[in-house]
Formats: C-alpha cells, sequence, structure tokens
C-alpha cells in the first residue's frame, strides 16, 4: 500500500519525544542545557549568544554544522539548542534520505523554529544536496513533478527551520554545502579535569557512589571521550553490583579496567596491537595505512576514524607523508627500549 507524504516523513525522520524519569538511561545521561553541558567552552560561549540574538530577534538559529571525532557530544548538543530556543528537534541521517521526494517529505512537516538535525551529514548524496541548497538558503524547494514534455517545476515555501549537521568527516563534505552553513563548530578532545566532572555527573545519574580517586583513575582511562567514560562507568558499576559493593572501590575499578584490557593510558586492546605492529613488525615505521589495517585485520576507514584520532592527539602515532611513524610515547606505552636511531631521529 503506497505511503501518504505524512507516514514517508515519519519514516526518514524521528521526533524528539519529552524525556521521563522512565525513559532510556542514555536520554537521561544527556545533559538538557548548556549550563549542564561540561566542556567546550568556547562553543557553549558562542552559542548562548547565537541563541540570546536569534531569540530576541525571534528568528531561527543559523544553519550549524558540528564536526569532530565520534563520542564528543554533537547530538547532544544538537538536543541542547533546540531546547534552548524552545522549538521541535527532528533527526535523521545522511544515508537515511535516499531520494529528493523523503527530503521534500521531511521539509513540508517542520514547523516554524524547528531544529532538524542531519547526523552524518556528508554522506548526503548529490541529487539530495541540490535541493538541501535552497532550503537552507531561500527556505523553499524546487521539484520536478512528472517525466518527459509534461515534466514541470514546482516550487514549495518551507516555514524557517534551522538545519544542524553532524559529521566526522567535514572534508568529505562538498564545499557549496559546508560553506552554506552559518555556524561551524569543531568539538575537540576533553582535559582530564572535564571527563572527571562528566564521570561524576554520570555515576550521580546511575546512583553509584564512587570512593576517591576512581573518577580521577577513569578520567585518565577514557581517551578524553565522554560516550566511553559512560561506557566504562556502567562497567565499573555492574562489576561493583554483582559483588554487592555499595561504593566502587579503586581496586574494583583496576580490577574491571583489567578485564576489559584498557590500561591505565586508556589503550585498549586495538590500540596496543596496533601500536606493537608498527614497533615489532615494521621497526617504528614509516608503513602505509593499508598495510598497517590489513596487518592488524581492520577496516582502513575504521582504523583511520576511529583509532588514530586519540593515538595522534596522544603523541603515539605520527602521520608523516611515507606512512605512520612511532614516537618515544609508543616505545613507552609498550615497555620497550627506544632504538638508537629513533633516539637521533627525535634528539
Amino acid at each position: 500500500m503506497a505511503l501518504t507524504r505524512s507516514q514517508k516523513a515519519e519514516a526518514v525522520v524521528r521526533p524528539v519525544q519529552t524525556v521521563g524519569e522512565d525513559d532510556m538511561l542514555e536520554q537521561t545521561l544527556r545533559p538538557r542545557t548548556l549550563e549542564e553541558y561540561v566542556g567546550q567552552a568556547k562553543i557553549k560561549e558562542h552559542l548562548l549568544v547565537y541563541i540570546e540574538a536569534a531569540s530576541k530577534r525571534k528568528e531561527s538559529l543559523g544553519h550549524t554544522l558540528l564536526h569532530g571525532p565520534p563520542g564528543l557530544g554533537k547530538t547532544t548538543l544538537a538536543h541542547i539548542m533546540a531546547k534552548e530556543m524552545g522549538t521541535h528537534l527532528r533527526i535523521t541521517s545522511g544515508p537515511a534520505i535516499e531520494k529528493p521526494g523523503d527530503l521534500a517529505s521531511l521539509l513540508t512537516n517542520i514547523e516554524q523554529g524547528d531544529v532538524l538535525f542531519i547526523d552524518e551529514i556528508h554522506r548526503l548524496r548529490p541529487a539530495i544536496e541540490e535541493v538541501l541548497y535552497s532550503a537552507m538558503e531561500d527556505f523553499a524547494i524546487d521539484l520536478v513533478i512528472g517525466k518527459g514534455p509534461t515534466a514541470r517545476s514546482m516550487r514549495l515555501d518551507l516555514q524557517p527551520f534551522t538545519l544542524v549537521g553532524a559529521t566526522t568527516k567535514a572534508g568529505s563534505m562538498s564545499a557549496p554545502l559546508r560553506d552554506r552553513f552559518v555556524h561551524s563548530f569543531k568539538l575537540s578532545f576533553y582535559s582530564p579535569e572535564e571527563m572527571e566532572r562528566i564521570i561524576e555527573r554520570s555515576a550521580e545519574i546511575f546512583h553509584v557512589q564512587l570512593a576517591d580517586r576512581v573518577a580521577e583513575h577513569l578520567a585518565g582511562c577514557c581517551r578524553a571521550t565522554p560516550r566511553i567514560a559512560n561506557r566504562l562507568v556502567r562497567a565499573v558499576r555492574d562489576f561493583a553490583q554483582v559483588q554487592n559493593e555499595h561504593i566502587i572501590s579503586h581496586d574494583r575499578t583496576l580490577e574491571t579496567l583489567l578485564s576489559l584490557g584498557i590500561d591505565e593510558r586508556g589503550l585498549d586492546p586495538t590500540d596496543r596491537e596496533i601500536l606493537q605492529s608498527l614497533v615489532e613488525k615494521f621497526g617504528g615505521g614509516p608503513v602505509g595505512l593499508s598495510t598497517l589495517a590489513t596487518t592488524i585485520a581492520e577496516e582502513e576507514e575504521t582504523l583511520e576514524d576511529v583509532y588514530e584520532p586519540y593515538l595522534i592527539q596522544q603523541g603515539y602515532l605520527q602521520r608523516t607523508s611515507k606512512g605512520r611513524m612511532a614516537t618515544p610515547l609508543t616505545y613507552d606505552a609498550l615497555g620497550l627500549q627506544l632504538p638508537d636511531q629513533l633516539q637521533t631521529l627525535f634528539s
């Protein structure tokens, strides 16, 4: 049976419902306001200005692009932007919008001032982007009805809205689409102090009590990423609960992390496998991405997008024109002696 326009829109976009106490825990972990949001101080400062200015003018917020590594809070910021503006948030993703008609159904069902969040926006098809250009600039879309000699163009006016795009690959977006965003923010990795505050907040929401130094230790093991921090808090809570411990001790935390294969530097088994392969099989490099990915039986994109950003940011990996290279910190993390030739190179 054919779907109506409204039903098609519902299939592509998922409106955000009011979060209650009995809703999923993942929703409750999200900060609700910019005041609750920890970290990204400069982004918060700018957003407060833009939101207040748009509210005073009674206009929709300017289209905003959020980019950076996964797990840093891009979706959470979209939720907050909609709440701070007092509007509804609608969520979809680039791959979910398969044809221009899907986008048209989605946009024509948006109310004035709503926030449309498109995750993985770099994966939008070119034909979809063409329709999106006029929607972003003129709040209208041009559609071609029919085929052949009887085809005609029809222009649909839209309610003013805010598009929030999120991507881990801003460079993969087409320049015309990227340039149409009024605001562009790059989310950075969090500091240990910020991670500690995030962990303490999550523990409070989970109704678990952390012993001294537990939050500090976990903050150093979560790759400076809130999503991973919340995952570790869940893990230590579960391990402690099985042992009927009401307060999560430092020893229980160490035991849990050891069981998960996470060391005190926050390196997981895949991280160490990457570094060990680089040092033991390729003499510290340089080695190409495809060769390194094949060695550890991992996809190139996964290696480049998931693991490398943190390893490079923390100084465990160096990316050169000839390939990936180990650093003195690599050998230190693996408990190995730095070769003489590398001592000369890095001295």
